[in-house]
Parts: C-alpha cells; structure tokens; sequence
C-alpha cells in the first residue's frame, strides 16, 4: 500500500493537519509492482497458503481432514466438554468457508474466484455431510442429558441447527427434509435472479410522452426499476406497473419455495415457517411477532396519514390534474422534501464528508467510547486480494490488539454494488488461554480518492459507513469463548442493534459537529446545514416505517398459513398500509428479501426498536460517554449470541423485551424526532 502525500491546497492552506489515519484513507492506495517485488510475500488475509489459488485446494483438504479428526473424538469416549469439539468443527470449517464465500465474491481475478468457490461447494458437503452424521448428532444429544456437554445454551444451539436438518426424523421424512433444502435452495436462487431482471416491453405498451425517460433496444423498451425519483408523474406511474407487472415465472418460484418451506416445518415440529425461522430470536416466536406488527400498526395509522395528506399537498401543488396519491409517488415527494429542507444541494454536504474525515469521527467514536485506536497498517504484498484495499488494527489502550478489519471501500468491476460486512475469522477462547482475534472486511463501494482528491461521500454514504462500522466493531469488541456465537454470529435482530446504533451517531449533531470538516480548509460544517441535515433524516419517517410494517406483515403471511401470494399481498396492503393497491401488479415478485430473511423481515424493525432503546437510555444525553460505551460493551457486545437475547437485553435495558415495548419504542422514536423537526423549522421560519 503507498501512501502519497495529498496535494490538495487552496491558497496556502494544506490538509497538512489531517490525522495519519485521515492522511491514509484521504488516499487511495495503489499498486507498486517494483518496491513490493523487493518485499516479504504472503497469501491472502495473511495466510501463507494463499499466496496462489492452489492454496484453497490445501486448505480445504487441511479442513477436512481435521474435521474428521474431530468427529471421531466426538462419537468416542471425548475427554473434554462436547461443546468445545463441536466449536472447533465450527471454527476449523467457517475459517475455509467464510473466507472462500468472501474471494468467491471479491476476487477480480478468475482463477482465484473460480478456486473459492469451488472450496465453498467442497465445504457446504462437509457441512451436510456433518448435518447428517447420525453418531455426531447422538453423541451430542446424550452429552446434553448426562450434563457433559459444557455450555448448555452453545449445546442447544448446536442441536437445533442438526435439528433443523430434520436428524432426528425416520429415514423417509429425512430424505424429504433433504430433498426440500436442496428444492428450496435451487428455487431461491432462481426468484432472487429474476427479482432483479429488468422488464423488457414493446414500445407500443408505453405512453408516448414518456418513452423517453426509458432505454430502448430495437422495438423494445427496458424497464429497470419503478424510476422512484422521476419528476415526471405519468413516467413513475409508466415504470411502477411496467415494472411490477405479474410475472408467471416467478410466481411458480415463489409458490414452491414457500410451500417447500412450509412442508419443511412441519416436519421438523413446526407449526408454520416463520415459528421455525424466529426460534432463538429476541421475538422467540410468530405470534409475538404479529403482535407486535398489529400494534406498530395501529400505532402508525394517523402519523402516516399526516404525512401522506403533506405529501398529497406537494402533488395538487406540482400536477393540479393528479390529486391522488399513489405508491410510486412517495420516494419522489420524500425526496424533494428532503431537498427543501435541507436548502442546498446533497452534492454541497459531500466536501464535508471526505472518507479519510469520516473514518477520523469513526477512530473520535471509538476512542471516546470504548477506548480503541483504529491504526492504519500497511499490508504486505499477496495480502490484499485489490490494490485499493485498507487495513485496520483495532487497539484497546489496556488489553492490546483485538482484531483487524479490511476496507475494500471503492468501486471496480466485477465488484458486487452492495455495502456489507463478512467476517473472515470469528473470535475464540483458545486452549493456551489466549484469544483467537476475529478478522472482517467492510465493503462498500464509494468513487473517487485518486490524486486530484479524497472519496467525497453522500450523507447516505456515511450512514453506510456507520452501519457496516458498527458490525465490524461488534465483531472486534466481541470476546464470546465459542466462535459459533462470537460477534454477528447471533439472531438476526440482535446483530442488527450495533449497527442501527451506529447510524445514531452518524445522526447526533453532537458526534457530527466532531468530524465533518471540509475536505480543503478544514472548516467546521455551518451549524446551519448540519441541523438541516441531521433533521432531515427523519422526514416522513411513520410513512416509511408503515412501509416496513406492511412488507414484514406480508413476509409473515407468505411463512404463516401460506396461500394465493397477490391476494396476501392485496390483503396485507389494505390493512396495513396507507395507499392503495395497484391492480394487475405484484410487487412481491421483486421482493428478493423474502429469499434471504423468510419470515425474518421484521427484524429490521426489531433492531430498530432496541436500537432506540439503547440510544434513549444511555447516549442521548451525552452521546460520547465512556462509561455508557463500557457498559454496552460488557453488557452486550461481548457476548454475541452467548446469552438468550431476551436475557441479555432485558438485564442491559432493565425492561422486558415485549412485543408492546417495542412496538412503543418506535413511536416514541418517530415523535421524538417529529418535534425535534418541528422546532428546527419554526426555528428557520424567524
């Protein structure tokens, strides 16, 4: 990695000051062919057998060949707890196949894509094979009885996963149970590809005046997307039901993947998918999920009606002839409201934001906070699988490094265009009495930061950043003893709270006043735009959240009782959201999600809701408190998904974690962040 010195000047002022972690990512790195040649080499992520793609030929092998070490200890007289085999099978395969999965994605070399992936399919039949080992799954079992199995919590989440795979059945149902993991696979694949497939028409099928606003390829027009921001109402109507028009295909996808799902339960004991998906979450079943979503709702009603009758305004205002509101008219009308308020372009906060200045407030947050360093480290030739690839140490002033994370923040080809967060090696209490330090990257996919400037990033870019942040910090400050519960390795809503916490931070102008400097002077955002800005966050927020609600209410019906999935989605809509249904469109043949988070949508709004929570009670009035910041780290972060969520967060907030306590969380949040608004704009009116 070179690190070049920034040339950006106006006058005579230079950046000069920037911090050396500023001053790196400021930067981006480059490739030096000449000076790394002269250099020690090494593999991938460190790992001396990745110096070639061959490496994961050796290491699948490495793995294998450990895992079976480990099952025959396991199922013959074991000398230690049952638990501490079984998270040393874990550890020794997610090591390969965490690491795999993440190069089969990022990798812009072929051969080594090609390689990891190949690695990965090799590991996923170890897992199966493991899956359904009848001795393993026994040997565990009785430990659990006999009281030997170590950590009972670890042990029972150990047998539901093998319990899932539906061991404990007679042969026939297992082979079916088999049968309908590898169906449900094949045809979730299938939906989430044509979810995203653009809708090709005839042009004869589109109005005239606004063939223009869409691509076209011979006689045929190319609807990509609902085109949310267009200005043109008749070019947004156009796209909403060109685009969501009813797809047969994918409705005989989705059909047999939840009907698969369903049967699938109820084979393993299940009433329904969704009980079997929210087991082990902080909701722990369906019902208090619907009962939470019914009282959200009711909630909801009459703040999203306001903010639909504001938007209704906006529209008599811009189109006389159209006074309905439709559901292809709010990302638009959130937009420009957005835009009004914030009273400048979005262009004019990103100078604000370089990514070398954010990751300063990121490095001021975790100082503050928890008392970590974020350390730029440079990496030594064959480490990084990119050029413009970053590293961190994080380093506790008193216990010393704890992990590193990688940042492969910039765009390229090939690359995937999402913001995520992998972890490549999770934490672990080892033999020896030290700990295993977790590994994770942080990808997004930012432009710029070549020599004529930094990455200049959007404010939804720095929310981006916080978020993964927060995941990668609740990986670092994790120190669970078992890798298989270690950081993000927990229920869906409780490894989604550090990360919606994070964007508070990002959101607190407290925090923000901290770092957002521009890029060539230094100087301090105008206390003007930042309010406007942190405000602006929240506009329209009930009608969003109502949003949500619908969409987790329809993922629970799709994973509940089952049924027509247009007249679900029809009938979810007219309960729970306020506009109307489109005929002759099913947007739920787009819904991707309900592929990845079946009957796990909700979590979201969980996350949400314990987020708030955490934010209320403890950083709202001083948001850079240290002792608040130990206190969430020993209370939850280190433990991942050691402890029952319920347990954990119900002793951290003091509260019982109901489906009416989160449900009034939220509104609290909304109406908080209403009159926080409010104020600001009786404040600009003077």
């Amino acid at each position: 990695m070179r690190i070049v010195k920034p040339i950006w000047k106006i006058g005579r002022r230079s950046v000069s000051t920037w911090s050396p972690l500023a001053t790196a990512f400021n930067t981006r790195p480059i490739h030096r062919p000449i000076f790394d040649s002269l250099r020690e080499r090494t593999g991938l992520f460190n790992k001396p057998e990745l110096t070639s793609f061959e490496g994961f030929y050796t290491l699948k092998e490495q793995a294998i060949a450990a895992t079976d070490r480990l099952i025959e200890e396991a199922t013959t007289n074991p000398t230690r707890p049952m638990v501490e085999i079984f998270d040393e099978l874990s550890d020794t395969l997610c090591k390969v196949a965490d690491l795999a999965e993440f190069i089969r994605i990022a990798h812009p070399q072929p051969h080594f894509a090609s390689a990891a992936e190949d690695a990965c399919i090799s590991v996923s039949g170890v897992v199966e094979k493991l899956n359904t080992h009848k001795g393993l799954y026994e040997a565990l079992r009785d430990s659990v009885k006999k009281g030997t199995s170590g950590d009972k919590h670890l042990a029972e989440l150990f047998l539901f996963d093998f319990e899932q795979s539906g061991i404990q059945l007679e042969e026939n149902a297992r082979r079916e149970v088999v049968a309908l993991n590898d169906l449900i696979l094949q045809t979730g694949q299938q939906f989430m590809a044509g979810a995203a497939k653009p809708r090709r028409v005839p042009r004869s099928v589109v109005p005239q005046n606004v063939r223009q606003f869409f691509s076209t390829e011979g006689e045929d027009v190319i609807v990509s997307g609902v085109y949310a921001e267009c200005g043109e109402a008749a070019a947004r109507e156009a796209a909403y039901r060109l685009y969501l028009a009813p797809d047969i295909r994918q409705e005989q996808l989705l059909s047999t993947t939840l009907r698969a799902r369903h049967r699938l339960a109820q084979l393993c004991g299940f009433d329904s998918y969704a009980d079997r998906a929210i087991k082990a979450s902080t909701m722990e079943n369906s019902s208090n999920v619907r009962e939470f979503l019914d009282i959200l709702s009711d909630n909801l009603h009459d703040r999203a009606n306001a903010d639909f009758e504001a938007m209704a305004r906006m529209k008599r205002q811009e189109s006389p002839y159209q006074e309905k509101l439709m559901c292809w008219d709010t990302p638009y009308f959130t937009h420009k409201a957005k835009t009004q308020l914030l009273n400048v372009a979005n262009s004019d906060f990103s100078p604000y934001f370089s990514l070398g200045g954010c990751m300063e407030g990121l490095n001021m947050l975790c100082q503050e906070l928890y008392g970590i360093t974020l350390k730029s480290e440079e990496m030594l030739p064959g480490e990084s699988w990119a050029p413009d690839v970053y590293k961190l140490a994080v380093v506790h002033e008193t216990e010393g490094l704890l992990g590193h994370i990688y940042c492969d923040l910039y765009e390229r080809a090939g690359k995937p265009h999402q913001d995520c967060h992998f972890t490549i090696q999770g934490g672990k209490l080892l033999p020896d009495g030290t700990y295993q330090n977790p590994i994770v990257v942080i990808m997004l996919s930012l432009s710029g930061g070549h020599r004529g400037g930094p990455a200049l990033l959007s404010a939804g870019a720095v929310d981006n950043l916080f978020h993964e942040a927060g995941h990668a910090l609740h990986s670092m400050l994790g120190r669970a003893p078992h890798q298989h519960v270690a950081g993000t390795r927990c229920a869906t809503d409780l490894a989604e709270l550090p990360s919606v916490l994070s964007e508070h931070f990002a959101s607190s102008p407290q925090v923000v006043r901290r770092f957002a400097r521009h890029f060539q002077t230094r100087e301090p955002m105008p206390e003007s735009m930042l309010q406007r800005l942190c405000a602006s966050k929240y506009l329209f927020g009930a009608s969003e959240m109502q949003l949500q609600v619908f969409y987790s209410v329809l993922d629970q019906l799709y994973h509940g009782a089952g049924g027509g999935t247009t007249d679900a989605l029809r009938h979810a809509q007219q309960h729970y959201y306020g506009l109307p249904y489109v005929e002759n469109t099913a947007w739920q043949h787009r819904f991707s999600h309900l592929i990845g988070y079946g009957a796990k949508y909700y979590s979201y709004l969980i996350s949400r809701a314990l987020a708030w929570s955490v934010w209320r009670q403890n950083f709202e009035a001083r948001p850079l408190s240290r002792a608040a910041g130990d206190r969430l780290r020993h209370a939850v972060l280190r433990h991942g998904g050691a402890k029952e969520p319920q347990i954990l967060l119900r002793d951290y907030l003091g509260t019982e974690i109901t489906p009416r306590a989160m449900a009034s969380a939220l509104t609290d949040e909304l109406d908080y962040h209403k009159d926080h608004l409010d104020t600001l704009l009786k404040t600009l009116e003077k």
